[in-house]
């Protein structure tokens, strides 16, 4: 629970900050980095490895006594807190998006108690279970099953990798693989001579660190070479990326506040919607919704402009599209009718049934 609401005070006092200097960002902001995405694989990737038996965090420290073996698991659930904040967050906008965009605008006392409200409620489900006996005693009781059911907890956490390094290719397109993968075969080697050094002699242990401190400076230089070129690959890369076959039947173009204004001054209805390669509710929503065969036959038939507002990576734009809606988050769907008038927004859970209606409304 600590190191939940740590990571959550620890998220808004960024927020904070970087909202005083006039940055627009919004929630997920932190997956909009192609590097900061790759430290995240490298974490999880580690974490893999540790949960099916590759290596042991604390075996090298098992002698020093019974006291650091209480702090470790302290430290470890408290860390336990910190990565689920940091995995979870871009996927909870769709259900925190009124309390972000509220926060956003309130002083600081006020929006700091609105993030630590949300850590908490994060971390209700922990506290449940700590707190209530009942709940405790229908946990099953330590045996070989605790072995078997952690190393089959590392697969969930591999696909979270592949899932990632999907999104650093739609970010950074192949050259970040590339340098990913490296990262990933340089972790695992430096976790390979953490585990091999152990019970090495002398010379052997000196030889590993001098490698290890090798590895670790590649890795650093890799990172360094994607921060440097993480705006040039990712410019190149948005022109390339192939469209989804939904997008090429409606004919999505690229969202700008001028494209609106110019569809708008024509009389003709807009359909925005605001999504994010990392945001597995807008691919989902895309795929359920805009998708359907009947929602692209009627954006045809009635001539509905639809617009894309790509947020995979920061765009201030966008965010600042997302602030005038009251939302910090993706996704976010909008509709302008071609009156001029205020536009609607629909709801962030979307269905078939909901565009057609809306369309259908808008028409009559």
């Amino acid at each position: 629970m600590a190191g939940i609401l740590v990571s959550f005070l620890g998220i808004a006092i960024v927020f904070l900050a970087l909202r005083a200097t006039g940055t627009a960002i919004g929630w997920g902001f932190q997956l909009q980095s192609p590097v900061i995405v790759t430290l995240i694989v490298m974490v999880l990737f580690a974490l893999g490895l540790n949960l099916v038996g590759v290596f042991e965090i604390g075996g090298r420290f098992s002698g020093i006594g019974q006291s650091l073996t209480e702090k470790k698991g302290i430290s470890g659930a408290f860390f336990t807190g910190v990565l689920a904040t940091i995995v979870a967050t871009p996927c909870t906008a769709p259900f925190m998006a009124p309390a972000l965009g509220f926060a956003a605008i309130q002083p600081v006392p006020v929006a700091v108690a609105i993030f630590l409200s949300l850590g908490a409620g994060l971390g209700l489900p922990y506290l449940l279970v700590s707190f209530f006996p009942p709940l405790r005693r229908l946990l099953p009781h330590p045996g070989r099953w605790m072995v078997v059911f952690r190393q089959l907890l590392a697969f969930p956490i591999f696909l979270t990798v592949v899932w990632l390094l999907w999104v650093l290719a739609r970010q950074g397109g192949a050259d970040s693989i590339g340098l990913a993968l490296l990262l990933l075969v340089a972790l695992g080697f430096l976790l390979w001579l953490w585990r091999v050094a152990g019970p090495a002699g002398r010379l052997a242990r000196i030889m590993s660190f001098v490698a290890g401190l090798a590895v670790l400076a590649v890795m650093l230089m890799s990172l360094g070479y994607l921060a440097q070129h993480q705006s040039g690959a990712v410019a190149g890369q948005q022109g390339g990326q192939d469209a989804a076959s939904y997008e090429t039947a409606m004919g999505v173009a690229d969202w700008s506040p001028e494209k609106v204004a110019e569809l708008q001054a024509n009389g003709q209805a807009v359909f925005v919607y605001f999504t994010a390669d990392w945001c597995i509710t807008c691919k989902v929503n895309e795929r359920v919704a805009l998708a359907d065969p009947d929602v692209i036959a009627s954006v045809k038939a009635q001539s509905i402009a639809v617009l894309k507002a790509d947020w995979t990576n920061q765009n201030d734009a966008i965010a600042k599209a997302l602030a005038s809606f009251g939302r910090n988050g993706v996704p976010l769907y909008v509709y302008y009718d071609g009156t001029m008038a205020e536009p609607q927004i629909l709801p962030q859970i979307l269905t078939p049934g909901t565009l057609l209606s809306i369309f259908a409304m808008e028409n009559s």
